[in-house]
């Protein structure tokens, strides 16, 4: 697979906060501010790796962003059928072009035949059969013709509309794997979340059955940890099904099959790059947006056609001709030929050239309406991903603060408990908050690469999600 042989690209590590060394270092800080509770962050991570393990006999496909994109680029048959349709068009160029280059032909013929010479007293007379043997070159030759010429260049400014078909397509689909490759990140990171709770929770349990065998806890603090320990057991479930369902949508966006078990090797990241003004990023779409320049390209299309038809007004010139021998026998012939030029003026076709001419006309039109249907489009789609982007930056930084304020509260009520050994009430409600937290920043992380995907493709430049 081509794609297989990309490396990753490097990229800007400074600032950032990875999605899956933030659940780490809440895993651990958890485990030190419970004081009581032992937490093992690796055993739980085994679990969580031997629960989510494909078979040993489905193949594990490594992949990195860049090497998914590339692997969709090659393999996706929506884009193979747009290179395609660039094949088709292009042929049927050369196609409107062989009518304008010369065209020869040969013939060979042996004939044995009659004639009729008429009729003595009322009986009819033939001749003896004789050979006819006739080897025969033919030419012809389009001189002038408007119609002609305009007809080879709307077909030529088709194949460019196909061009940048396949190019928007490519766009679209780069940005559906890398919308897909993030939410398999997002997914999994819930899943390492989700198993390292249902730990936390099993520990917790453990910790208020000891202090409630010595008459520091109650069975309503056991029964309120049991019931948040199923919930989050339930919520693990769900977690690894989601992983999969996304896995499945991955592949196929990429176009490689279903029997292979994805494993991806980049991971969620924040983005500390700037975002930029409308005005820049309006200015970006109009140069970069395949659509944009595939429509107008369309209405080009759409004159050349209309012109071709209008063209057809004119007199056209064409020359033509053809040589050979012919005789009564293969060693007995003589040489013909016929040489000419012909001129074609249209007089009336009983009205349907001005037909076409309407109907060209019309389809000229609404290639212009689409173009301004799809500068609407262009102009919402930038807005919306600016705004996505500057809402999901703002929630990554709200989400740190929370995280922070989560693990505060912990430490206060672990304290709390230790000094003035009260209900595990707090305890709880801390490591609710923090769980909550978790999922926060991780639904931030998605968002943040999400809204830098839909960013990327509303500019047209879909390239920079490989740095």
């Amino acid at each position: 697979m081509r794609g297989m042989t990309i490396s990753r690209r490097p990229g800007t590590t400074h600032g950032r906060i990875r999605g899956r060394g933030v659940c780490c270092r809440v895993l651990v800080a958890t485990a030190i501010l419970a004081g009581g509770l032992t937490v093992d962050v690796s055993v739980w991570a085994q679990e969580s790796s031997t629960l989510s393990a494909p078979p040993e006999t489905v193949p594990v496909l490594k992949l990195s962003l860049a090497e998914a994109i590339d692997a969709a680029l090659d393999k996706s048959p929506n884009v193979r059928l747009f290179r395609e349709k660039i094949a088709a068009a292009r042929a049927a160029s050369r196609t409107q072009l062989g009518a304008l280059l010369p065209n020869i032909a040969a013939t060979g013929k042996y004939n044995t035949q009659t004639f009729f010479l008429g009729s003595i007293g009322g009986r009819p007379i033939r001749t003896d059969p004789f050979d006819i043997v006739d080897g025969r070159a033919s030419f012809s030759q389009s001189i002038f013709s408007v119609s002609l010429i305009e007809r080879w260049r709307a077909s030529r400014s088709a194949l460019q509309v196909a061009e940048l078909d396949a190019a928007a397509t490519e766009n679209d689909t780069v940005a559906r794997v890398a919308l897909n490759y993030f939410e398999v990140l997002r997914n999994q990171e819930t899943l390492d979340a989700r198993s390292a709770n249902v730990g936390l929770y099993e520990e917790l349990v453990a910790f208020i059955k000891s202090r409630q065998a010595g008459g520091m806890a109650t069975g309503l603090d056991q029964a309120r940890l049991e019931s948040q320990l199923e919930n989050e057991r339930q919520r693990f479930e769900l977690a690894k099904g989601e992983v999969e369902r996304a896995k499945f949508a991955l592949l196929n966006a990429i176009g490689i099959g279903y029997d292979v078990a994805v494993q991806l090797t980049n991971e969620l990241q924040a983005y500390e790059g700037e975002i930029p003004s409308l005005e820049r990023a309006i200015e970006a779409a109009g140069a970069n947006r395949p659509e944009l320049k595939a429509q107008l390209q369309r209405i080009r299309t759409a004159e050349l056609s209309l012109r071709s038809i209008k063209g057809e007004r004119l007199p056209s010139l064409s020359a033509e001709g053809n040589y050979g021998l012919i005789g009564r026998k293969f060693d007995n012939n003589t040489d013909t030929y016929n040489v000419g030029a012909q001129l074609s003026i249209p007089i009336i076709d009983g009205g349907q050239r001005e037909g076409r001419i309407g109907q060209s006309a019309s389809e000229f039109n609404q290639e212009q309406f689409k173009l301004a249907l799809i500068k609407n489009q262009i102009g919402m789609e930038v807005r919306e991903a600016l705004v996505t982007m500057k809402t999901a930056l703002e929630q990554h930084r709200i989400s740190k603060d929370g995280l922070k304020a989560s693990l505060t509260e912990m430490s206060l009520a672990r304290e709390r408990i230790r000094m003035l050994s009260s209900n595990t009430l707090e305890l709880s409600n801390a490591l609710f908050s923090l769980v909550r937290a978790r999922d926060n920043m991780i639904d931030a992380l998605f968002r943040v690469s999400a809204s830098r995907v839909n960013l990327a493709r509303a500019q047209g430049q879909v390239e920079e999600l490989l740095h």
